[in-house]
């Protein structure tokens, strides 16, 4: 027995080490091998990926856990000859002959890799440092929404990442003098916006830091945690904030206001070097489609003419006073029945409100979808630290392992700023039927590889976040005209973007050229529009992908019901549109129209049978 025992080990062993020594160190055996060893090799090289996604949690191999990522520019140096590696090991795959969904991977992946190395050329034209998700920001927002504090083992690695700021700070300060050093300096507003953030940060009494607020607060509840080595561990964050943190946003702070003095004004990209092929870039990462700016440009005035005359008509049946379009819109939104009142009263309000419109959205949604996410969604408050200068609000996805629930987070820094028509709009979009839907079912597909489940393509995901607003209002989510004007104002918003962003970046307007135009165009108030647009800034293209990706899908879908005619099944387009993972929009225009054609078969069989 003894004999078999060691053999049967010896065999386990010689099988595994055949799959891992080329897995990891070599060209792997098959192509899902291949995958693997992708993911595995990036996440561990950028282990709060790990964290956020919620896997390999429960490795005894846990040591990523305490790490942060390279934040130097030998770290940004080697993910981009990771994916010239991984695209030239791809691309001895056959890919004639797979099957049609291996296809499909092997062309996500391959998209996905040669548009990382695209960048190559303009990896120094970022901004590390930003009022939107900067690392300055972006690090501790990590620390308090994402990093788990379960287990006695969770509160150590709290620690040892929050005493790893201090050289994560100094790598990001090494990225800074090298973009400075090739003439790469954000405009004097960014900076100013980001040093001002991190006094803040940093000018917290050690109590009421918020590093140190959410570790009091988790740890109390961590079983098997005693007082004594609770206090223990408090006490010795406390001395990491003091002695490690608050020292290295010091250090930030003294550069940044370095370069506050001798920034200049100018926003658009088109200043940096190769800035209009940059842009082009972006455009093309962000949309993933070759649409030139002038085109897009063109399209958001043609949506804006459009989309007000809509909502013109619609103001004027419900006797709204009249005036130019922005004070008409503005004059309403502002009517005091649809506010909130102010303090943490109203605050309360709002995210009570929230949870009841998404609550009924998911009871409305059956009716429209046939898969449904597993995971659950909550609605909470944007960290008060980054909410003057984060939007209206945003989506974070829940863990893989369910340990962690979706969350849709609403910028309540001044209640006065939310609206009830507004909301509902706002709502389908992060939450269900949108982001959250979209990404929670990406998460729990199943037979496809990991990177299918994860991959972010920005046209797809708020292409179909913009078209669930749409499918809301077509399908009677809303209650009343004022709920319609502002799903009609959410998209309005969104067509305004393509405008102000492409002006922006290629057409040389200045911040405030931009401002004007969205206040006058969509009645907004000037401090939302303000943060908007110096999103757009800091973010090239990005804002132009919410409508491009919209529209591909309502095409797409106006195809298939030309097409299919009453076998058109609204629940069966949905269902391919959501179970691919996110794709490039080519890609999701051909999984489609595959679809149509297998409908359109079935339809002429039945037909013969």
């Amino acid at each position: 027995m003894k004999r078999i025992l060691i053999g049967f080990f010896a065999l386990v062993l010689i099988a595994g080490t055949a799959f891992v020594v080329p897995t990891v160190w070599f060209q792997p055996w098959s192509i899902q091998h291949f995958y693997v060893r992708v993911f595995l090799k990036y996440a561990l090289q950028h282990p709060e990926l790990l964290t956020q996604l919620g896997v390999l949690n429960g490795v005894p191999f846990g040591d990523w856990r305490d790490r942060l990522s390279d934040y130097s520019p030998a770290g940004e140096d080697a993910d981009l000859a990771m994916a010239r590696d991984n695209l030239a090991r791809l691309q001895r795959y056959d890919r004639s002959r797979m099957n049609a969904e291996d296809q499909l991977s092997y062309d996500v992946m391959e998209w996905f890799l040669k548009d990382a190395i695209d960048v190559a050329g303009f990896k120094l034209n970022d901004y590390p440092l930003n009022q939107l998700f900067g690392f300055q920001s972006s690090l501790p927002d990590f620390m308090i929404s994402i990093q788990p504090l379960k287990t006695p083992r969770d509160a150590e690695s709290y620690l040892r990442r929050v005493a790893a700021f201090g050289p994560a700070f100094d790598q990001t300060l090494e990225r800074l003098k090298l973009r400075e050093s090739k003439g790469v300096i954000p405009p004097r507003f960014v900076l100013r916006e980001v040093r001002e953030e991190m006094e803040k940060f940093a000018g917290h009494p050690l109590d009421e830091n918020p590093l140190v607020v959410r570790f009091v607060t988790g740890t109390d509840s961590i079983a098997g945690l005693d007082a004594a080595r609770r206090g223990a561990l408090r006490a010795q964050l406390k001395n990491e904030v003091e002695t490690v943190v608050v020292p290295a946003y010091r250090k930030l702070i003294v550069f940044v206001a370095g370069q506050e003095s001798h920034a200049t004004d100018d926003d658009g990209v088109w200043k940096l070097p190769n800035g209009d092929a940059y842009y082009d870039y972006s455009l093309r990462h962000h949309t993933t489609s070759d649409l030139p700016a002038d085109t897009i440009h063109a399209l958001g005035l043609s949506e804006v003419s459009r989309l007000q005359a809509r909502m013109t008509a619609l103001m004027d049946r419900s006797r709204v006073a009249g005036g130019a379009f922005g004070q008409r819109v503005q004059s309403l939104r502002m009517d005091p029945r649809f506010g909130f009142p102010e303090g943490d009263s109203g605050r309360a309000q709002i995210l009570k409100r929230y949870q009841e419109i998404l609550d009924d959205a998911s009871k409305k949604s059956d009716a429209l979808f046939n898969v449904h996410p597993k995971g659950t969604l909550n609605v909470e408050r944007i960290p008060s630290f980054k909410e003057t200068t984060s939007p209206g609000a945003y989506y974070n996805p829940g863990a893989m392992d369910g340990s962690r629930p979706g969350v849709f987070f609403a910028n309540l820094r001044n209640p006065a700023e939310t609206r009830r028509p507004e909301m509902r709009t706002l709502a389908y979009h992060e939450g269900i039927p949108g982001h959250h839907f979209q990404l929670t079912i990406a998460q729990e597909l199943k037979g496809v590889p990991f990177f299918r489940k994860v991959l972010p393509f920005t046209a797809y995901a708020e292409g179909w976040a913009l078209y669930a607003e749409k499918l809301a209002l077509e399908s009677g989510f809303h209650q009343d005209v004022y709920d319609s004007l502002g799903a009609m104002g959410g998209e309005l918003f969104r067509a305004v973007r393509l405008v102000v962003d492409t002006g922006i970046h290629r057409d040389h307007w200045t911040r405030q050229q931009a401002i004007d135009y969205m206040v006058s165009n969509t009645g907004m108030d000037t401090s939302s529009v303000v943060s908007e647009i110096e999103r757009y800034i800091v973010l090239p293209g990005q804002a132009c992908a919410y409508k491009v990706g919209q529209l591909e899908i309502l095409q797409l879908r106006q195809r298939a019901i030309d097409r299919l005619g009453s076998r058109f099944d609204i629940r069966k387009f949905h269902d391919v549109v959501l179970t691919h993972g996110a794709l490039p929009l080519s890609l999701l225009e051909r999984e489609v129209d595959a679809w149509i054609e297998r409908e359109e078969k079935a339809s002429l069989a039945q037909r013969k049978g």
